[in-house]
């Protein structure tokens, strides 16, 4: 991916679950951005950081600074410096480990990092990945950074979408992480045309689509064969896209088993599924090396790797940070959209 313009951006990395591999792909994104203009801070924890950075034997210089200084301190970042802000630290570092004291340092590295960037210190946040059941031992309800990051910014249900920079492949999530026992419910109770007009409205501003085409799947196989697997897709979903044909560019439900191995994919600007396996599934086939998280609707940018902690691999060496470098790309290009947007008369 090539971001366009000139100009720096700030970025915050938040760390991860220190036990896992979001140190190590930080580092190695570092190592590949060090000279591309923009500055770099990592919110989270110096002694993970250098342990890693000593384990691995990674030629990155870390600076450890204090949150006052922050904002002058990335102004006038040097090549081949990585900032550290040290938010919380962990009692011991161990790879590969589930920690409840793990999954306290993730979350409150994503909580000083998203609010770096609602202050307007950074641009974007990069989220390295935390693991569910470490930051439910630690004490937190939410199931993840999307619930998280929209409960921060009082924002019920922000938009998940995952995005392939490779090929442009773009699909966003109408449930994210829910039972598939619920998922019918809340296809029922959710504001679909709420939810497709503020996806129309990200993908314009985001990434400078001027009139998206956007695919829905639908819920039950076969799209329900006309109501015979299932009531969703002629009680909600077309409804809702008959109510929004002046208005948007959308189509379906399509049904979602053919829909992929066909590449109708390539036909739109956005596929949204209905519930998260049968989003992400596909995806992660067509795009597990290089597939970014994206939240939409936050007042702030915010990308991941589109993979876990990698607890099997933590600590070896060998963990890829194509995911984490494409993900900082694109926080760096969503940055810059929104400021040309907000510039526009």
């Amino acid at each position: 991916m090539h971001t366009k313009g000139s100009e720096q951006c700030r970025i915050v990395w938040s760390i991860g679950d220190p036990n896992g591999i979001g140190p190590e792909i930080i580092l190695k994104s570092f190592l590949k951005l060090q000279k591309s203009g923009h500055s770099f801070l990592v919110a989270g924890s110096m002694k993970a950081m250098e342990y890693y950075r000593e384990a691995l034997d990674l030629p990155v210089k870390l600076v450890q600074i204090e949150s006052a200084a922050v904002g002058a301190e990335l102004d006038s970042a040097r090549s081949g410096v990585l900032r550290v802000l040290s938010i919380a630290e962990p009692e011991s570092i161990m790879p590969g480990t589930l920690s409840a004291d793990a999954g306290r340092v993730a979350m409150e590295s994503i909580r000083a990092a998203a609010e770096l960037c609602r202050s307007g210190v950074c641009e974007a946040l990069v989220t390295a990945p935390i693991h569910k059941e470490a930051i439910a031992l630690a004490g937190y309800q939410e199931s993840g950074h999307t619930g998280f990051l929209g409960k921060m910014f009082g924002l019920p249900s922000p938009t998940m979408m995952f995005y392939d920079p490779l090929t442009e492949l773009k699909v966003a999530l109408a449930t994210i992480h829910e039972p598939l026992s619920r998922v019918p419910a809340l296809i029922c109770e959710m504001d679909m045309e709420g939810f497709l007009l503020a996806l129309d409205r990200s993908l314009k501003t985001d990434f400078r689509i001027p009139s998206p085409r956007i695919a829905l799947l639908g819920l039950n196989p076969h799209a329900s064969d006309g109501g015979v697997m299932g009531h969703e897709e002629e009680e909600v979903i077309t409804p809702a896209l008959k109510r929004l044909a002046s208005r948007l560019r959308v189509e379906g439900p399509f049904p979602a088993d053919g829909f992929f191995g066909a590449k109708q994919y390539r036909n739109y600007d956005i596929v949204v599924a209905m519930y998260h396996d049968q989003g992400l599934l596909p995806f992660k086939v067509l795009a597990f090396d290089t597939g970014v998280n994206v939240t939409l609707s936050l007042p702030i940018v915010r990308t991941s790797p589109d993979h876990g902690t990698g607890f099997d691999i933590a600590g070896k060496g060998v963990a890829s940070e194509r995911s984490c470098y494409e993900a900082t790309l694109a926080a760096i290009m969503i940055a810059r959209n929104r400021k040309q947007t907000a510039e526009l008369p």
